[in-house]
């Protein structure tokens, strides 16, 4: 069985399954926290009306077979401490069989939720995870020595993933090839992170760099995950080194984590750590194996196709099992930094002279003064979506308005989505939306204002919405939900 068996990636392995189980924790709780806002039963595009609409062949979920905002929460938070159990090593510490039953129903559980995640799920690292999270399941645990065709597997994942993202980049907006796009981007990426004001003003030439090694690590690397050792670890390697820069410039989920994670599948730890003596490889095992390599390869088509037209789409499955999908970001990088900020009053009728306070979120730009903070790779799913609505209204047309008429009831499930609420003690009259073009400050800006952000008003996001007036008792009304 040496052609099945790579115990020198023990530790690799090892690593890689931890940290899958340490995202897959991120998600669930994620999840948790912020489904009843978003998804719940009153939330701003219910899970009960999307189950109405598409059937379970299109989006095989759970909750097709039943839904409650009570079983979402059962589900994500048993997907939470399976995670937890999983991270501290209980697939380690039970027959091969059953860790990976656990590996699968932890797959099942998240797949249930993307699939009925509508627009907030519809991110490329859900894909990422699901996919990378079916295959851990066949990377066997400390029973047998690490499967050889799942570690390929993997690094096809991860060739698939940065190849992708590489040739939507070189294919779409000019100015990635003549390396300018990080003239913009740092300043205009959906969530900046604490450096990403400093990254901005690196000097041109050093952004210029930055695009070359990007496209050198797109382009060239991924290729050599697929070479002899030690070239595969030099490959994972650079991977690793340019992601850990991508975390330090922004906020992308745990799409940049994830990908770190893939490449240990390309590192040879053997040099640090030895190697380990396995017991006999079940015959079931390898079939398993086996058998997932074949599919892999046959679901390939669609990808390898998709990769090798000039209209190549990004962050799409081609199966509603988010099985061997597509990548690929930032195809095209906006040049400008639009923000839609949410201001309330409590005035029933408003003047030039009313005063309006405005809502606090916790990721995207809002106070000037407030350098942004680092959330990755947890995933501020509002936040990230009112930075698709600032750049087109209809990113935003099916929950919008009725985000603004949750404000306007002080709904709790929606405040706690929020940093601050303007309105502690009464909802207010009415709400409204504006639309800032938000630039980073200079130098000279910071050190005089102490302001991260200057802004300028564009104009109106869409029209005012107002609490209906008191009845004949003072109770005040409650807005339709439209």
């Amino acid at each position: 069985m040496e052609w099945f068996e790579a115990p020198e990636y023990w530790l690799s392995r090892l690593v890689l399954q931890r940290a899958v189980a340490a995202l897959y924790l991120v998600a669930f709780v994620s999840a948790a926290l912020q489904f009843r806002a978003l998804l719940g039963e009153r939330g701003l595009t219910p899970v009960p009306d999307f189950l109405r609409r598409v059937p379970f062949r299109a989006s095989p979920s759970l909750f097709h077979r039943h839904y409650s905002d009570r079983f979402f929460a059962a589900v994500a938070w048993s997907g939470a401490a399976l995670s937890a159990a999983v991270l501290l090593g209980a697939a380690d510490r039970v027959p091969l069989a059953v860790a990976m039953l656990m590996w699968a129903l932890l797959w099942v559980l998240y797949l249930s939720i993307v699939n009925v995640g509508q627009t907030w799920y519809a991110f490329g690292w859900e894909s990422l995870l699901l996919e990378a999270g079916f295959l851990v399941v066949f990377l066997g645990n400390a029973d047998v020595a690490p499967p050889m065709l799942v570690l390929l597997l993997l690094r096809w994942l991860l060739f698939r993933l940065e190849f992708g993202a590489g040739l939507i980049k070189w294919r779409g907006d000019p100015c990635w090839r003549n390396l300018t796009c990080l003239d913009y981007h740092h300043e205009t990426q959906p969530m900046p992170g604490p450096l990403s004001w400093f990254f901005h003003h690196l000097p041109k030439p050093v952004h210029r760099v930055e695009v070359a090694a990007n496209h050198l690590t797109q382009l060239v690397v991924p290729f050599l995950l697929f070479f002899p050792q030690p070239v595969a670890s030099a490959a994972g390697l650079a991977v690793i080194a340019t992601q850990l820069w991508l975390v330090a410039s922004g906020n992308f989920a745990w799409l940049n984590w994830l990908t770190v994670v893939l490449a240990l599948a390309a590192v040879d730890s053997s040099p640090v750590a030895g190697t380990r003596e396995y017991g006999q490889v079940p015959p079931w095992y390898v079939a398993a194996v086996i058998g997932v390599t074949v599919l892999v390869l046959v679901l390939s088509w669609w990808p390898v196709r998709n990769l090798l037209t000039r209209r190549q789409q990004m962050n799409r499955s081609f199966n509603p099992l988010h099985l061997v999908n597509t990548y690929g970001a930032f195809g095209s990088v906006t040049r400008l930094r639009h923000e839609v900020v949410i201001e309330g009053t409590d005035e029933e009728r408003t003047t030039e002279s009313t005063r309006w306070r405005e809502y606090g979120f916790r990721g995207k730009p809002g106070d000037l003064r407030r350098l942004p903070r680092q959330y990755a790779p947890y995933h501020l799913r509002l936040d990230w979506l009112l930075w698709f609505a600032a750049l087109s209204p209809s990113y935003a047309a099916p929950w919008f308005t009725r985000l603004l008429h949750r404000l306007l009831e002080n709904d709790p499930d929606t405040l706690r989505l929020l940093r601050t609420n303007p309105f502690p003690d009464h909802p207010p009259a009415q709400v409204r939306a504006l639309l800032y073009r938000y630039r980073f400050t200079t130098w000279r800006e910071l050190r005089s204002t102490g302001a991260w952000w200057d802004r300028e008003l564009v104009g109106p996001y869409g029209q005012p919405v107002s609490r209906p007036p008191a009845d004949a008792s003072g109770t005040p009304g409650t807005p339709d939900t439209p």
